[in-house]
Formats: C-alpha cells, sequence, structure tokens
C-alpha cells in the first residue's frame, strides 16, 4: 500500500532581499534548508529574477549575483554552495569541498560548512536528513532520474535508513504534467500515479512516484513529508511547462550551527 505522507507547510520568509520558503521540520533536525521562489534576484525577464540556472541563456553575471545571495542567506561563502551539472541521471556526489565541473543529480555530504543545492524548474526537489548523525543530501528528481534511480542511489550513501528523513519540495502537479504513453508506461506499477487523459496521453503524478519509492526504500510515512505547493503556472517558482525559456529555483541545504 502507497504511503501517505505528512503535509509539508511552506511559508514565505524574508531572507535579506530573497523571499524564500523554509523548510522549518527540518530545521528540528538540525538542518537550514529553504526552497528559494522566483523573487529577490537581479536576472532580467524571462529570467526574472532569481534564476540560479547557469545553463538557461540567463548572463553569467546574473546568476553569480544570485547564488552569492543565496549562498548569504544560508550564512556561507559563495564557494560553499555546492551546485553541479544536472543530467537527469542517477549519479550521487559525495560532497566534503567545493566542487567544479561535477555530473550528478543528488548530492550528500557531513560537512558542516558546506551548503547542497539542487536546481528543478516542474522535476522534484527532496531533502534528506539523518536524524542520527550530520549526514544530509538533496536530490533532483525528475521522471528520467526516478526511472534512473537516483533516489534508491543517494539512499544507499546513508548508514541507516530507519533513521532517515525525507521532506518532498514543489514540483509540477498532476493536473499540469500531460505525458505520452512512452512515459507513463514506465510508472504504471504505482498505485495512483498515472491518471488517463485524452487519446493515449496521460498525467503523471510525480510525487506519488517519489512517496512511492521511498516507501519501498523502507522511508514510513511518518518520516516524508510532501508539500502541497506547485509549479503550476510558474509565478512563485519557475514552470519549463509553463514558460521557456525560463530560469531554475532551488531546494539549499546546511547543517544548522
Amino acid at each position: 500500500m502507497l504511503e501517505v505522507p505528512r503535509e509539508l507547510v511552506l511559508e514565505p520568509s524574508q531572507r535579506g532581499p530573497l523571499r524564500v520558503y523554509p523548510i522549518e521540520s527540518a530545521r528540528e533536525l538540525g538542518v537550514d534548508a529553504f526552497v528559494t521562489s522566483r523573487a529577490g534576484g537581479v536576472s532580467e525577464a524571462p529570467y526574472d529574477s532569481l534564476n540560479l540556472g547557469n545553463h538557461v541563456g540567463d548572463r553569467d553575471e546574473h546568476v553569480a549575483t544570485n547564488r552569492r545571495r543565496v549562498a548569504r542567506a544560508l550564512g556561507v561563502g559563495p564557494g560553499r554552495l555546492v551546485f553541479v551539472r544536472q543530467v537527469h541521471g542517477a549519479g550521487v556526489l559525495e560532497v566534503t569541498g567545493p566542487v567544479e565541473h561535477a555530473e550528478a543529480d543528488a548530492l550528500v555530504s557531513s560537512s558542516f560548512d558546506l551548503a547542497l543545492g539542487v536546481l528543478v524548474a516542474d522535476c522534484v526537489p527532496v531533502l534528506l536528513v539523518d536524524a542520527r548523525s550530520s549526514r544530509f543530501g538533496v536530490a533532483h528528481a525528475g521522471w528520467r532520474g526516478l526511472r534512473a534511480g537516483v533516489l534508491t542511489n543517494a539512499l544507499e550513501h546513508f548508514e541507516r535508513v530507519d533513521t532517515l528523513h525525507a521532506f518532498i519540495g514543489p514540483s509540477i502537479s498532476v493536473r499540469q504534467y500531460q505525458v505520452g504513453p512512452e512515459v507513463a508506461d514506465l510508472f504504471r506499477d504505482v498505485d495512483g500515479a498515472v491518471l488517463a487523459d485524452r487519446g493515449d496521453r496521460s498525467r503523471l503524478d510525480l510525487g506519488r512516484v517519489v512517496v512511492a519509492q521511498l516507501g519501498a526504500a523502507g522511508l514510513g510515512e511518518e518520516r516524508i513529508s510532501e508539500t502541497h505547493q506547485s509549479t503550476d503556472g510558474g509565478g512563485v517558482f519557475f514552470s519549463d511547462r509553463a514558460a521557456r525559456p525560463c530560469g531554475r529555483f532551488a531546494l539549499v541545504a546546511k547543517r544548522a550551527s
């Protein structure tokens, strides 16, 4: 039976010029984490304004400024906030210091002076926190990564699953995510994840797939939290389905001091 996750309530908060959405329940586990919104950056349309993606056509200097603002909001230097090139795969990178020119779709660390981030604009951002150690991680989970096993691989970088908590951030809703049969057929084994639409098209619930995979890995429903907020429309959070080109928002995290 599919796990029923706890509701993750994300309320907006101001950190300097940024309007962010802290994951307050993660702070109780010793992690400062938040989801960025579109607000508080310097990028111009159509990337306005807090675009954190350096691969979408925005000016490099704008992205750099935006990332510095996020690092400052987390209380780390710009070089201590780690983003890598995401490839919609299942690679997991162990982060022990600043990283350059690396590819992965999940990052894990036990460091107290490093912040980790994943970029999204409809895919699912996931925060993983071990309640019994300093271990934490972030994952970028689109349909390709979920099929490839990015979450399963990320969980293998934690010593114990029974002390692990997962927080699922905003992504595209099942109402807006239409896919063809070649994608839908990959997830028909997940209860309720694929809904019939017009013709041969279906609607795919990415969040439901994430919850199912976490549950199958041993996380109970009491340790999985999922927000009801979505990227639909691209108003608060960037949405690739709503507008192309567009920027990328992030889920970022670090061990609290």
